[in-house]
């Protein structure tokens, strides 16, 4: 997969690119990841790439010419006849979910768009960008952190990124459910025991106590989601009792 960032402050990626599993995914060649300035494809002498909004108004906003220069660039230059999704990164955008991320992890070729200033220049979502992306109801000062999070869980969820596969399988909202809880060694820690069915070899009764904290944990966290999960009669009926 290849992914291309266009942002105002390409070096804000420089260490989320080269550390942890983003940095071992692209050292091993699973994945491609770029930072580009897009104030490098302005087309005046100051390198300006916002203006004031036409209509009066506080605040700048992007110019709609290098962005566009900066994808039309990308898509020149690319390897693959698969068009890119491009990304615009905006609060008004689609919420980003995991089901979100197995999409666009399918896909050959992302370009993500940062903004800064008041806004974009509509031109860009009309014509140019293919997803707007949230990651939540809040405002930030520009698209790198929401841009950081989609890249890092869209990558992790490649084949060969993570060292036990079957890990993204069964993290949080993978199944739809908020996923059970973890215990490690020492078995008892300041007289908290770990439950005695994680240590009894019996993977049918582990799976089935896995399932049912799962549940209990959506309950009781996440409720919401459980009106979408894939449940059996029995499982229901026995959240039912459990309200």
């Amino acid at each position: 997969m290849r992914i291309d960032v266009l942002t105002l402050f390409p070096e804000m990626f420089d260490g989320v690119f080269g550390a942890s599993i983003l940095g071992k995914a692209k050292d091993k060649g699973i994945v491609s990841l770029e930072a580009i300035n897009f104030r490098d494809y302005s087309n005046n002498k100051h390198n300006t790439v916002d203006d004031y909004p036409y209509g009066g108004g506080g605040g700048m906003v992007l110019k709609a010419e290098p962005v566009f220069a900066a994808v039309e660039d990308l898509m020149a230059k690319k390897e693959s006849e698969a068009r890119p999704r491009v990304i615009l990164m905006c609060p008004q955008g689609e919420s980003f979910t995991q089901k979100k991320a197995e999409e666009l992890a399918k896909e050959e070729h992302l370009v993500l768009i940062c903004g800064h200033y008041e806004g974009y220049d509509e031109r860009i979502r009309e014509y140019l960008v293919t997803d707007e992306l949230s990651i939540g109801d809040y405002v930030l000062t520009g698209g790198e952190i929401p841009a950081m999070t989609v890249i890092d869980s869209v990558v992790r969820l490649l084949p060969g990124v993570l060292g036990n596969e079957s890990s993204a399988v069964t993290d949080s909202y993978s199944t739809g459910l908020l996923e059970y809880p973890h215990y490690t060694r020492p078995a008892v820690f300041r007289d908290w025991q770990v439950p005695e069915v994680l240590i009894s070899g019996n993977h049918a009764k582990i799976d089935a106590w896995r399932r049912e904290q799962s549940l209990l944990r959506t309950l009781k966290r996440r409720p919401d989601l459980l009106e979408k999960a894939k449940l059996t009669d029995k499982e229901r009926k026995w959240l039912a009792s459990q309200e």
